[in-house]
């Protein structure tokens, strides 16, 4: 199975990223911790947490990573991202889907759809939403894949920004879109299948009105061997209409929030070396797109002053 996915979802919290990571990794098989970052003890602080205090958390769950924010009470995660999770059995089903409602809410009841024997869509008390369902998958496929909604003034777009993603994204590929029935009141894209950087995505249009669009609640992470290729995929995503925002974040044209980000960033803001940790943390605050090497001149302390390439 996958377990390095090279898009890693990043779901935003006010203060309570420990206790839902740890939700997560007993609810999930092998769920586990695999770095802890901090709030430097001195410099700026955007997110308005305490001092020292946990910034972030890289876990997984089911072989898929995860990055937990605290971020501070701005944003909350809503359905317009959500996870599948693809469970084996029935059984298995109840038990996760059981276990995300606890203090939840159901959005869909538990019981057989077309698309599946056993199904179920819930909203945990993160404000986190899965769908939980029995299916197969293949065997190097990762058993909880992010599902993006395009709903409000968005509705409509799913199948041009699937098409969008897997021209711009590394590994792009569709797999399949099917749309709406005319007798469903609904159109666009029901259900559409595609894969970037090795990761299976899906998406769908909904013109109901949830009173939800894409914000920073959740965003995906596009995690970059080395500069060229983040410097690709950032030019990539601007060029198409997007929009810039700060220390690696950038919307596309759909208002969908992406992380562009050095596989190294986890390592240099999770070093055991408080002064490194805190040069490289605040050299980032002052990018927009992520320069590897003046965050790594920074954390070195070669560059006190670092600044990044705009």
């Amino acid at each position: 199975m996958q377990t390095a996915n090279k898009i890693v979802p990043c779901i935003w919290f006010n203060g309570e990223a420990e206790s839902a990571t740890a939700f997560y990794t007993r609810i999930f098989p092998n769920g586990r911790v695999l770095a802890t970052s901090h709030y430097p003890k001195k410099g700026e602080n955007p997110g308005g947490r305490p001092t020292g205090s946990v910034l972030t958390i890289e876990f997984e769950i089911h072989g898929v990573r995860f990055t937990a924010l605290n971020g501070g009470p701005e944003f909350k995660p809503n359905p317009s991202l959500s996870f599948f999770v693809h469970a084996d059995d029935e059984a298995h089903v109840d038990r996760t889907f059981n276990a995300l409602a606890e203090g939840g809410k159901v959005l869909m009841e538990l019981g057989t759809y077309p698309w599946s024997p056993r199904y179920g869509w819930v909203q945990d008390k993160y404000g986190v939403t899965w769908q939980v369902m029995k299916s197969d998958v293949k065997e190097e496929e990762a058993k909880i894949a992010p599902s993006i909604m395009f709903t409000g003034d968005q509705a409509g777009k799913a199948e041009e920004a699937i098409k969008l993603w897997t021209s711009i994204l590394p590994g792009g590929k569709i797999d399949h879109i099917s749309h709406y029935e005319p007798q469903s009141g609904e159109t666009g894209v029901m259900h559409g299948r595609f894969f970037v950087m090795g990761t299976r995505l899906t998406a769908m249009d909904s013109h109901a009105p949830h009173g939800f669009q894409f914000d920073e609640g959740l965003s995906l992470q596009i995690m970059c061997k080395d500069q060229a290729e983040l410097d690709k995929i950032w030019s990539a995503i601007l060029s198409n209409g997007g929009t810039e925002v700060a220390c690696g974040w950038i919307k596309d044209k759909y208002g969908f929030n992406w992380q562009v980000s050095p596989e190294s960033m986890v390592k240099l803001i999770t070093t055991g070396d408080e002064a490194a940790k805190e040069r490289a943390f605040n050299a980032m605050l002052k990018m927009k797109k992520l320069d590897i090497a003046t965050l790594e001149a920074a954390a070195r302390g070669a560059d006190k002053s670092a600044s990044a390439h705009a």
